[in-house]
């Protein structure tokens, strides 16, 4: 099912895809930074559908000591044992290969930093979903992504995506310059990278210092996209809205993660 959120310009519309979980096995493991590694999954990927670049999965990790995940099923008591399960953004698909790829943001400790740090061709995960698709037109003049480590395969995924000729802005927070990532995009991208240490990963003060020295562009239709830590996004959101006078409706704000709480995943609005 398709709803179409209709704009001034831009049909930007909302897809809903069939919920289904798969159980997948790692076909390769790489490290882009010493705190990002990819992963790339293969198996039963028949059907599977992800149409927005910050689309997001659940990926259930097997428990200690298990080399495949523990799925009971619907009706199983709450007692029972099962896998923890994160959300993750799907960083690529290949149906031809039927291989799909998640890129893991290895910081605080946790089943999925556990895994992903020591994970191995031939173990096994499942994946559910995704649900849903926020799908984002590429018919704007320009772009502004703006996030921390957990919002980077979705900003990459992104700049692959857009076409030639157009300026896309990303202000990315990570911990050091070994965390820098090269994008590929057809775009014109400049990036500013903001350098904090993790201890500060729950600040806003660092990407919104950031974002507020910015120079954006004067004419034409923009997007903005911020996600990270949510306090942080929505502080983001608030900015480009009341101070800088960006249309509401392009812009989207997402909490991917907060300090003490466990797989959130927050959509900030009015």
């Amino acid at each position: 099912m398709t709803d179409t959120l209709t704009t001034t310009k831009h049909a930007i519309t909302r897809v809903r895809h069939e919920p289904r979980r798969r159980i997948l096995t790692v076909q390769q493991v790489e490290r882009l930074t010493p705190q990002m590694a990819r992963i790339t999954l293969g198996g039963d990927l028949a059907g599977f559908n992800s149409a927005a670049y910050d689309d997001h999965v659940k990926v259930f990790f097997p428990l200690p000591g298990h080399n495949a995940p523990t799925l009971p099923p619907p009706d199983a008591p709450e007692s029972a044992e099962r896998s923890p399960g994160r959300d993750y953004t799907p960083r690529h698909y290949d149906a031809g290969r039927s291989e799909l790829v998640i890129d893991f943001a290895l910081h605080d400790a946790g089943p999925a930093t556990d895994w992903a740090s020591q994970a191995r061709a031939g173990q096994q995960l499942a994946v559910g979903g995704p649900r849903g698709s926020f799908v984002v037109p590429d018919d704007f003049d320009w772009y502004l992504f703006i996030g921390d480590e957990t919002a980077l395969p979705a900003i990459a995924r992104r700049l692959e995506e857009l076409r030639a000729g157009i300026d896309a802005i990303v202000v990315a927070a990570i911990t050091g310059p070994e965390e820098r990532q090269a994008f590929t995009s057809k775009a014109r991208v400049e990036t500013i990278w903001v350098e904090r240490p993790l201890s500060r990963a729950t600040d806003p003060a660092p990407l919104l210092d950031a974002v507020r020295a910015l120079k954006l562009p004067t004419s034409g239709d923009g997007y903005a996209w911020a996600a990270g830590e949510s306090q942080t996004a929505k502080l983001l959101r608030r900015h480009l809205l009341d101070e800088r006078g960006l249309d509401k409706a392009h812009v989207k704000a997402a909490g991917y993660w907060k300090r003490g709480a466990v797989s959130i995943h927050e959509t900030h609005n009015d």
